[in-house]
């Protein structure tokens, strides 16, 4: 298969972002987001999807967090989309479930050409190491937005913000790797009966 890769910039008055992906890596990551936490969570889905991702990262975060997370969404995205290319010969879907501690999370992903997102996530605080948690939505509907995919984020248990949180992106990660990941039987073919996962 040849790489699946991916560069893509996003400059705004908000923000500026570069992110590059790889998705036949071996789960190596380079973040910089200026959001240590935001940098952790990442983390999970690169090395539980074996990604490979740098992400470099300047927002107007004396303001808030919000465009830069939101910001960093988007930018994934569309790395992700690229990387992917036509989804010839792919799984398309992808499901995982993860525990840590009390907290377990189920994640679903189709690889449809449709941004969806279904968010059924409560945190029982507001704010992990200073991160509003909050924001995670705002990241995960970029990131769904301009991936062009349909992704379901269930918190099924937990009473730990920071364990919660972690089994949500360890689980995106795992779902991810499994919806990329290559099918012998499609030989070669898009998996739908349109022909065609682009829109």
């Amino acid at each position: 298969m040849n790489p699946r890769q991916a560069e893509v910039e996003r400059n705004t008055l908000e923000t500026q972002i570069r992110v590059t992906l790889n998705l036949d890596g071996s789960g190596q990551a380079n973040l910089h987001t200026g959001l240590p936490f935001l940098d952790h969570m990442i983390h999970q889905i690169v090395r539980h999807g074996l990604f490979d991702m740098h992400i470099q990262a300047q927002g107007d975060l004396d303001i808030d967090a919000h465009h830069t997370v939101e910001d960093i969404g988007i930018t994934l995205g569309q790395a992700f989309a690229r990387a992917v290319g036509d989804k010839a010969g792919i799984q398309r879907y992808g499901h995982a479930y993860v525990p840590l501690d009390e907290a377990l999370s189920r994640v679903v992903v189709d690889l449809s050409g449709r941004p969806g997102l279904i968010f059924a996530v409560e945190f029982p605080r507001a704010q992990v190491g200073g991160f509003d948690v909050d924001l995670f939505h705002e990241f995960f509907q970029g990131f769904v937005n301009h991936a062009q995919v349909t992704l379901h984020l269930d918190a099924l248990r937990g009473n730990n913000a920071h364990h919660i949180a972690e089994t949500l992106f360890k689980a995106c990660g795992r779902a991810l790797r499994m919806a990329v990941a290559p099918d012998p039987r499609m030989a070669g073919a898009v998996p739908s009966t349109k022909g065609t996962l682009t829109r």
